[in-house]
């Protein structure tokens, strides 16, 4: 890598030195990447969003003005990650409501019910709790979802996520309040279970 400044290979990119985005890309994609694979869970997932994000930043590097490189690049790769998010439950809500009753061999509905059993003997309780908060957060309203990730996952301040999503900073604060006491509900709720079980 250079010693130059970002600003100074932005500046070379917008004349479109190809080497100079280049080095940028070496120099974010590591953080862009993890935005993406935090909001998705998919590596494959988050390495397409990765190639999005730096195609779309290359394509558009006249609309930069006023922020860093970096910061634009995240925030293009989180507003990505969450529209194939979004994308993703309404396909799987489509899929769910297309899917046609079974029957057995003599004609009775088959009604499939969830195994609620531990999937391990020894299973840890670390894990078993890390599985309830992620499913406590997949189970949040959407723009919930978005800011507690934003926030006390990625790090974001209330202004950058104002910033990606459009939603203004009460809001966004309000927000992340109500998900923050629902993910401290499902806490609550798996103690009480593994209190009870005992």
């Amino acid at each position: 890598m250079s010693d130059a400044s970002d600003d100074e290979l932005l500046l070379r990119a917008r004349k479109q030195d190809v080497t100079a985005f280049e080095e940028l890309v070496e120099r974010t994609q590591d953080r862009v990447y993890g935005v993406a694979l935090r909001i998705l869970h998919s590596d494959a997932e988050a390495a397409e969003v990765t190639q999005e994000t730096f195609l779309s930043a290359w394509r558009s590097l006249h609309q930069l003005s006023g922020d860093s490189f970096g910061h634009w690049v995240h925030r293009i790769a989180a507003n990505r990650a969450l529209m194939r998010l979004r994308h993703q439950k309404v396909a799987n809500q489509v899929e769910e409501s297309m899917e046609s009753p079974q029957f057995n061999a003599r004609g009775s509905l088959i009604e499939t019910v969830a195994d609620w059993a531990p999937t391990a003997e020894g299973a840890s309780l670390d894990a078993e709790l890390r599985r309830a908060i992620e499913e406590a957060s997949k189970a949040l309203p959407e723009a919930a979802q978005r800011v507690f990730l934003l926030h006390d996952i990625e790090g974001l301040d209330y202004q950058q996520i104002s910033e990606i999503t459009g939603d203004s900073v009460p809001a966004l604060k309000t927000r992340l309040h109500r998900a923050r006491l629902s993910m401290r509900a499902a806490i609550d709720r798996f103690y009480a279970e593994k209190g009870a079980g005992r």
